[in-house]
């Protein structure tokens, strides 16, 4: 057992741990600061990602459109100083829809994101008067194109989007978004954390002692002590667990989340597709002797119904790679996380035939799916789906979690707002959307009561 020092304790070396040891060490000069994990760095969650970004998120309030442009700013600034080592692409979202409805829809969130912050957006219409639609660029970085494009003309549709279903009717590509190696930059930004001061400790935290009603010490479970005046719950889906160590009950729960790797060695997905997500609810397209089978029994009938909008997919990997990530959020009970969750069984199946009804040509993998690799993770959020960043009641101690899906994407704005709250730089404006204080304001209370879209995928 050692008794040591430190100027502050981060509990969890995940993405958001990394990024806040960063901005402590690298951008502020504190010397001495430890990154607590009983796991290897960048594991459990922030490896499961599916490595996205964007900019496009709905309000209320501009919070989340601002602190997404302040850590794209950042991934910018990072890929440029690292000759853009993490692979930063600038592919965009497209958002597909075969519903009417959900064309007004499309037209109602591009003005309410465009509102918030998040770039102009350019109808496509096909008359004579609307403005040439830009492809994408499948690599770099370097696109001054933000804000969306709304095409509604069928022939673009086809042009651009040819493996989309013939019953597309409306594509939003929402342009200040794409993917990176998450990965990549976790090992730089922990690289420059180190050489700046961070020590890595495998451990777990026990106890967060106080004295005089402030943080004063962080016990682990190897029987070292560290006296240290701030402690940071980055904790991941043990954000809760963790939070309980400095006498709170943070507000989160977890979902399961699951992703597929496939590979597409028929050439479905083009290989300079940007992230493309099917926005209409839908019946999974089964056969009739498929949907009589499930019928039989209670525990398989939860197949026949209406799942949810959000079946998404990216190309992965380099060059001649086939590979695509695929992915479905069908399961939205909460669970308690643990350190192996078991994947659910059905999910290749699932996921394929859900994509197939935004990508037909994956119909003729039903019969003979090539072997496919599974991976998973939580989703740890706010009921809102908005993150934990800032101070908790007890002094010196802090939170940064609650990142939902959207952890690695938002993970340089968070670790840089987390590091300002604790040396007491100046705040940007939006930082008080995400703090804890704010479910215990009335206001707040009444939003949450008539929230409205969560920006969940």
């Amino acid at each position: 057992m050692t008794n040591s020092t430190a100027e502050a304790v981060i509990c969890g070396a995940g993405i958001a741990g990394i990024s806040a040891a960063y901005f402590l060490t690298v951008k502020h000069g504190i010397k001495n600061v430890v990154l607590v994990d009983e796991r290897p760095p960048l594991s459990l969650t922030s490896d499961k990602s599916t490595e996205c970004y964007r900019n496009w998120w709905p309000g209320p309030g501009e919070a989340m459109v601002s602190i997404m442009n302040r850590s794209i700013d950042l991934l910018d600034e990072w890929a440029r100083e690292t000759q853009n080592v993490f692979n930063l692409n600038r592919r965009g979202y497209v958002y597909a829809t075969a519903d009417p409805a959900r064309v007004e829809e499309f037209k109602r969130s591009g003005a309410e994101c465009s509102a918030l912050g998040a770039g102009p957006v350019r109808v496509h219409d096909g008359s004579a008067s609307a403005p040439p639609y830009e492809p994408h660029h499948a690599e770099g970085f370097a696109s001054p194109l933000t804000g969306a494009d709304l095409i509604l003309d069928p022939q673009l549709i086809r042009e651009h989007f040819g493996y989309l279903s013939e019953e597309t009717l409306a594509v939003l590509h929402a342009r200040r978004c794409g993917w990176f190696s998450a990965q990549t930059l976790g090992t730089y930004l922990l690289e420059q954390a180190k050489a700046h001061g961070v020590n890595v400790v495998a451990a777990s935290v026990e106890s967060v002692k106080t004295e005089n009603g402030r943080v004063s010490q962080v016990r682990l479970n190897n029987g070292d002590t560290l006296g240290t005046p701030i402690f940071v719950n980055a904790a991941g889906p043990f954000l809760d667990k963790v939070g309980r160590l400095t006498g709170v009950e943070l507000p989160v729960f977890s979902e399961l989340h699951t992703k597929m790797a496939f590979p597409d060695l028929a050439r479905v997905i083009p290989r300079e597709a940007p992230f493309v997500i099917w926005a209409d609810p839908q019946f999974v397209p089964w056969t009739e002797d498929e949907r009589a089978y499930w019928a039989e029994s209670a525990e398989t009938r939860w197949m026949l119904e209406r799942f949810p909008a959000g079946a998404h997919f990216r190309p992965e990997g380099a060059g001649a790679s086939p590979m695509v990530l695929m992915l479905w959020d069908y399961h939205k009970d909460a669970v308690e996380p643990v350190a192996e969750p078991k994947l659910p069984p059905d999910f290749p199946d699932m996921v394929l035939r859900g994509l197939s009804t935004m990508a037909p040509g994956l119909r003729q993998y039903f019969d003979r799916m090539p072997r496919v690799s599974l991976d998973g993770g939580y989703y740890t959020k706010t009921r809102e789906n908005r993150p934990l960043i800032g101070p908790l009641p007890m002094e010196g101690a802090y939170v940064m979690g609650a990142f939902s899906g959207f952890g690695v994407m938002v993970a340089p704005g968070a670790g840089e707002l987390l590091a300002a709250h604790i040396v007491g730089a100046e705040l940007p404006r939006y930082e008080a959307a995400f703090r804890l204080a704010r479910y215990g304001e009335a206001e707040y209370q009444k939003l949450l009561e008539n929230w409205g879209s969560t920006g969940q995928l």
